[in-house]
């Protein structure tokens, strides 16, 4: 049978063709897509042909079956499903890779020099069990003979500057707080470690009421400095605008303990000595041991900046007269002599002759007990650089004075001075000194001088 023809222009596109009606719905599009080809029907566009007119054709509509409407919502949430798995792996991966920034921005307790033992890292699993308060607490308990078991919680600092988040604070603090703890716990060295809480110790401690801060003298390691911090904040000079700054006060006002406004903790009763011990912030420097005793020895016998005529003319000639081998020989105090009256087990028959002129030379467990006093921080003086800021910061007292300028290269240690020192000095009379020496090194994680010893 024959069909008429008629000229298509496609202005009237597909939906003029019987039978070629564009589907509602986009899947059933798609399975009608074929069927429209097969039949002829034109695209969209403007295309002059011939067409047959056809009759009419029922449109058949291919419904959704179940299975056919289950596979597709199961692919759409499959869909969704693996895009929020990938999500969250980036979410995971964007966390390691900032968790590993902010670890490599810690400072290396290690980095500053080779002097120092490897310390214990005991303290750092502490840090996550310790709560610090917003305001400063001690505990009441204080013993004088035996060390206090909660130690890390007396040794946080907690100063007006911190706020109670412990990942602020250096690990290097809590390391040595920690090293000194397990050393002080020794009975092998309970001899070099432990003393009484005498006089002569609280004679050495310093009283800032005002902010309730308490520092241990021990000298050469830069305590003048100290002292001139202590000055400004008990206000004695400022108030009376005598001095402008830290570094315009005078030496002698500094060593002037009658001048300098700073108290002496002995000078208070028991009961208030036990109160700010409690209470109070307390710290104090300390410096490789022998390179210690080098300076010491320097100031007092060689050049005397302050002119103490004592040490030249009654300390060095009591310790020639007892140590010195060569009797026939007329130059000064030398460093053997001064090593070997140190090293001497009986070395305190003399040390009670010179009295507290001895503090230059004695240990630091002598000048502060620091297994029977719990101190807060104790400051190295080759890391003074970062420890002063640390120790003003966590007294809280940071934006009250600063820390004067310490000269370039002057805290490092000096292994080179040290070697040239005890080049002429016997064995036996360096291992004598150690031997005494030792809870030194050992509390505040010093080297042994093997260079020297063996």
């Amino acid at each position: 049978m024959e069909h008429p023809w008629s000229l298509d222009t496609g202005e009237r596109g597909a939906a003029a063709v019987p039978g070629c009606e564009e589907p509602v719905c986009p899947l059933e599009r798609e399975l009608v897509s074929v069927s429209r080809a097969r039949r002829g029907c034109p695209g969209p566009g403007r295309v002059t042909q011939l067409v047959p007119v056809l009759p009419p054709r029922p449109l058949v509509r291919i419904p959704l079956t179940g299975s056919a409407s289950f596979i597709w919502l199961t692919s759409d949430n499959m869909h969704h499903q693996w895009l929020l798995l990938a999500a969250c792996f980036w979410v995971i991966f964007m966390f390691m890779v900032a968790s590993k920034f902010i670890t490599l921005t810690f400072k290396d307790p290690d980095g500053y020099g080779a002097k120092q033992e490897p310390l214990i890292l005991t303290a750092v699993t502490k840090v996550e069990e310790v709560h610090v308060p917003e305001e400063k607490h001690w505990p009441e308990e204080f013993q004088f003979k035996t060390i206090t078991p909660v130690l890390p919680l007396q040794a946080l600092p907690t100063g007006k500057a911190f706020s109670g988040n412990l990942i602020r604070q250096p690990l290097v603090h809590m390391e040595r707080l920690e090293l000194l703890r397990n050393v002080c716990r020794d009975t092998a060295l309970r001899d070099l470690s432990h003393t009484a809480v005498s006089k002569f110790v609280l004679d050495r401690i310093f009283v800032c009421d005002k902010h309730k801060i308490l520092f241990c003298q021990t000298p050469k390691v830069g305590n003048t400095q100290w002292k001139k911090v202590l000055i400004v904040l008990n206000g004695t000079y400022f108030s009376v605008g005598a001095f402008s700054s830290i570094e315009e006060i005078p030496e002698n006002i500094v060593h002037d303990h009658e001048k300098n406004g700073l108290p002496r903790l002995s000078s208070f009763s028991d009961s208030e000595i036990k109160k700010r011990l409690n209470l109070y912030f307390k710290f104090f420097i300390v410096r490789d041991p022998f390179e210690r005793l080098i300076s010491a020895f320097k100031d007092k016998f060689v050049h005397n900046p302050r002119f103490e005529p004592w040490y030249r003319h009654e300390i060095a000639p009591g310790i020639i007269r007892k140590y010195r081998k060569n009797r026939t020989e007329t130059k000064g105090l030398q460093f053997e002599d001064f090593v070997r009256y140190l090293g001497d087990p009986n070395h305190r028959w003399l040390d009670v002759q010179f009295g507290d002129h001895i503090i230059h030379w004695v240990t630091y467990v002598e000048l502060c007990a620091p297994c029977e006093i719990t101190y807060s921080v104790i400051g190295h003086h080759e890391t003074l650089e970062d420890d002063a800021p640390y120790i003003l910061k966590a007294a809280g007292i940071d934006h009250l004075v600063s820390y004067p300028t310490i000269p370039p290269g002057i805290t490092v240690y000096n292994r080179t001075k040290v070697e040239r020192y005890f080049s002429g000095i016997s064995k036996r009379d360096i291992r004598r000194l150690y031997a005494r020496f030792e809870g030194d090194f050992k509390l505040f994680g010093y080297r042994e001088p093997d260079f020297l010893l063996n």
